[in-house]
């Protein structure tokens, strides 16, 4: 399973499939089986420098076309040539000019954050994964690449589909808030109807906010045991160096004790990986 993700000014889109952008450009970064996409900044060429440029790059096509008219070349696929080289030129200088927006995906998988704090989560989500990541060259032997990266992209698909569904609590609150009702009596059928459904939106609100953060808080764990983990065998390992040069220097020196809290932490961070690979979905 392949999971694409982009983010540009107004949205962020995840995905199954390749995302494409609808202005602009955007350069891809893949990181195992998550594939970013990142807008580049656009070139910043104004309108008239690219039509003076394309001016420009015509003056050669239209000589060396008279030059293979006059060899005996077609007139016709002359132009054609000529017309296709200066379009594709003209449309790639355009949107090189133009801020990278990405388009929206037809395939029914795709989910799109729109809300600043939805999006916001899932950055941070994204960043938190590249924490795990990072720790498992130094874990050979205790970590599956395989069935980690697995898991931590389904992680954040699962997330993903739980924060779209927020933000539409979300906007569903602020529309039931928004209601008046100061001058309808209390009692009125509306009123009460407008409170029940006040009161089942917020228990979904909470919901979505328990299962999102489930997801994230087994990411953030697996990174922090593998972070912890990795830094305690640093210092015992710098420990033990230092023991072997003071014996070497006769001072004599009491032997390192890491073993127990290192396997405290290996079995820490086997727990953290086990949670997020054996994690049931949390969609309804």
């Amino acid at each position: 399973m392949e999971l694409h993700v982009g983010a540009d000014a107004e949205k962020t889109v995840v995905s199954a499939s390749r995302l494409r952008t609808r202005t602009g450009r955007a350069r891809r970064h893949r990181t195992g089986s998550l594939i970013e996409s990142r807008p580049l900044l656009p070139s910043g060429r104004r309108r008239e420098v690219r039509v003076t440029f394309l001016a420009r790059l015509s003056l050669p096509l239209l000589l060396g076309g008279a030059l293979l008219f006059a060899a005996g070349v077609p007139g016709w696929l002359l132009a054609l040539a000529i017309a296709g080289v200066a379009g594709s030129v003209g449309w790639i200088d355009r949107r090189r000019a133009q801020p990278g927006v990405f388009a929206i995906p037809r395939e029914p998988d795709a989910r799109v954050l729109r809300t600043r704090e939805e999006r916001a989560a899932f950055a941070r989500a994204v960043a938190m994964s590249h924490r795990v990541r990072r720790t498992w060259p130094e874990l050979p032997g205790m970590i599956d690449p395989v069935l980690a990266d697995r898991a931590l992209t389904h992680a954040l698909d699962d997330l993903a589909t739980v924060l779209v569904r927020r933000q539409e609590i979300r906007r569903l609150r602020a529309g039931l808030d928004g209601v008046r009702h100061e001058q309808v009596p209390a009692g009125s059928r509306a009123v009460l109807a407008l409170t029940e459904q006040r009161e089942r939106a917020e228990q979904l609100w909470l919901e979505s906010a328990g299962q999102a953060n489930r997801i994230l808080r087994a990411i953030d764990e697996a990174a922090l045991a593998g972070e912890t983990f990795l830094q305690e065998r640093r210092i015992g390992a710098t420990a033990r160096q230092a023991e072997l040069a003071l014996a070497r220097l006769g001072t004599g020196a009491p032997p390192a004790e890491t073993g127990p809290d290192l396997a405290d932490r290996t079995a820490a961070v086997l727990s953290a990986y086990r949670e997020l690979t054996d994690r049931e979905s949390l969609l309804p």
